[in-house]
């Protein structure tokens, strides 16, 4: 009897063993906004039930997400830098780009506006933060955001502001920035689904608020960006196949579509 016990104890473990070998996972650099905004802790689970594969991340910002795939060092991308995620593609780094959702970005700050831009357009928002010295926090740290404020501060016409003393540099994510001009009584810019995560977490009255939205230029686009198999022959190309694809299901896009906070929608759905 002691030994008809022992090979059923043997047996199980045989078996949870080879379950254990025959699991997938797939590992992803994103941005810290689909983490922060709790988004992913919500599809990751989705994706598991329908598919089998265990969705793994690291939210760094778009910038070292594209380093680390071209370093190898995830399987697949979710980002939100359009130009960067082309030339990443056209570098022979990765193979294919496919949209999934989009917000936008705004300008937040104090409810005083001290540098009254409310309403403003972003040139003239931005031209205003600059002539009366208020403080603005940028990310500074490469990721989608960061690369957006860069490129708004070019296009209307002026230097980024990185030397001077009203422009701070938080070199974090986008949780912290914020916290950090709400602190500094500043302003900053932010995708809107952070915006609705951090007002949230205010009981919908959050000490900073949005002064400029609506410009055309503050459009904010998510992609799936495969990584190439020539660049990275041992990544999970076909995980990666498979998450880009229940990404883009119209499952899946009515599921980020209910992804709500206050009512909100943090994300629209618009996979092609």
């Amino acid at each position: 009897m002691k030994h008809v016990r022992t090979f059923a104890l043997m047996l199980v473990l045989v078996v949870l063993t080879l379950g254990s070998a025959r699991a997938e996972s797939l590992m992803m650099a994103t941005t810290t906004s689909t983490d922060n905004t709790g988004l992913l802790d919500y599809l990751a689970p989705m994706f598991q039930e329908e598919t089998g594969i265990e969705l793994k991340w690291t939210a760094i910002g778009t910038g070292k997400a594209l380093k680390m795939g071209q370093n190898c060092d995830v399987d697949v991308l979710l980002v939100h830098a359009p130009a960067a995620e082309q030339t990443f593609i056209d570098s022979g780094f990765g193979s294919e780009r496919r949209q999934i959702m989009y917000n936008d970005f705004v300008i937040i700050g104090p409810e005083s506006d001290p540098a009254q831009v409310q309403g403003m357009k972003v040139a003239e928002a931005l031209a205003k933060v600059a002539s009366t010295g208020k403080k603005f926090v940028s990310r500074g740290d490469d990721s989608g955001t960061n690369k957006k404020e860069i490129s708004l501060w070019k296009a209307s016409g002026m230097d980024l502001p990185d030397k001077e003393a009203w422009y701070v540099q938080s070199g974090q994510g986008m949780m912290s920035t914020i916290k950090m001009a709400e602190e500094l009584g500043g302003y900053t810019m932010t995708d809107r689904g952070t915006y609705i995560k951090y007002a949230a977490a205010n009981d919908g009255n959050p000490p900073l608020k949005v002064l400029v939205e609506g410009d055309d230029v503050l459009f904010n686009q998510y992609s799936v960006v495969l990584l190439s198999k020539g660049n990275c022959p041992d990544a999970q190309h076909d995980l990666a196949l498979k998450f880009a694809e229940w990404m883009a299901s119209e499952k899946t896009q009515q599921a980020i579509a209910d992804f709500r906070m206050l009512g909100q929608k943090l994300f629209i759905p618009n996979a092609n």
